[in-house]
């Protein structure tokens, strides 16, 4: 017997997901994969272990949950991985979601992305609703881009822009600031940027994950880097938002946008409206905690929906208040065992 389609109106009769500290959670970060085609330094070991991919939601899964969390009240949704691009058949899950844009019940659909499949999936993702999506790029410079990623080719991303902005989405690019590594480079990449119509989010390192490098000698306060951009440009502090976590400025000189992601130097836990899906179903509530809840059993007990709504309204109701990142020559640990990759950014 066939299973009727899930459907954003038939997935949950709640109205609102509303946290223990009044927050609306109305954004789903999607990890679909936690492999990637990059290796970069910040992020992942040089020799990963990755899923076995039988513990891997299908992604009918995925899509049976995404469309759950819209009936629920969710009205972005972003694409992550790894790199979400490298999964097999992800257009089909990508123009499957598509439905739930034409309907209006999902206002936004993105992806933030390496780069390095654009040249492939552009034009795909504009038909399939997208309008903008994020690239993570920390260096213009050949051999830095090599050194950071360590198997990528800046060319081919740079190949993806193009192909993007041709396609019709517009682009941000995300960094990540790294002491000794783009700090002197971040101005050249604010401006290359803006010259191209894209905005950009500069982004403190995070604690996630054991990694070959040592973090305290990566990170790089992004008060710092305001401050020495100050000397530079006139930044105007802006209410612009787009659902995550970036405080945004506009610069006089470049007409353009750029905005400060820092979970260190200024929390933004006050206003978090996200939530986080792993490719194997479990909900992360906090991206620096590990409190998390398995949606993949309730999702394949029944075939209904109940029991997962159920799961993610007992999750919602934990969903702390904050994270406790902290990176210092004493604490050289990560704050939470799994690599970024896993969790989806």
């Amino acid at each position: 017997m066939s299973q009727a389609p899930v459907t954003a109106s038939n997935a949950s009769n709640a109205a609102n997901m509303i946290d223990p500290f009044g927050r609306m959670v109305d954004y789903l970060r999607v990890s679909v994969t936690d492999r990637c085609d990059f290796r970069c330094t910040y992020c992942m070991s040089e020799n990963m272990t990755f899923l076995p991919k039988k513990d891997l939601l299908t992604l009918e899964e995925l899509d049976r949950l995404c469309t759950i969390f819209i009936g629920k009240g969710v009205r972005r949704l972003r694409l992550t991985g790894g790199e979400p691009l490298v999964r097999k058949n992800i257009m089909q899950f990508i123009n499957s979601l598509g439905r739930h844009l034409e309907s209006g019940k999902l206002e936004e659909l993105t992806i933030t992305t390496n780069g390095s499949q654009l040249h492939r999936f552009s034009k795909d993702l504009f038909s399939a609703g997208m309008r903008r999506i994020n690239v993570s790029l920390d260096t213009l410079d050949a051999d830095k881009f090599k050194a950071i990623t360590r198997w990528g080719d800046v060319n081919r991303v740079m190949q993806g822009i193009d192909a993007a902005q041709e396609s019709g989405l517009k682009v941000k690019i995300n960094a990540v600031a790294l002491k000794g590594f783009n700090d002197d480079e971040l101005p050249k990449m604010i401006e290359w940027a803006h010259g191209r119509d894209m905005d950009m989010t500069i982004i403190e390192t995070m604690p996630m994950g054991e990694i070959d490098e040592d973090r305290t000698d990566q990170y790089l306060p992004l008060s710092k880097v305001r401050s020495n951009l100050s000397n530079q440009y006139t930044l105007e502090d802006i209410p612009f938002k787009t659902g995550g976590p970036a405080r945004y400025v506009s610069i006089k000189e470049t007409g353009g946008k750029l905005g400060f992601i820092t979970p260190l130097t200024h929390n933004f836990c006050e206003s978090c409206n996200r939530v986080r899906l792993t490719c194997t179903g479990t909900l992360y509530l906090c991206l620096g905690q590990d409190d998390a809840a398995d949606l993949r059993e309730p999702l394949r007990a029944s075939e209904g929906n109940e029991l997962t709504s159920n799961a993610i309204d007992e999750a919602i109701g934990r969903k702390p208040k904050g994270h406790d990142f902290i990176i210092d020559r004493n604490t050289k640990r990560p704050a939470v065992s799994r690599h970024m990759s896993v969790t989806g950014g």
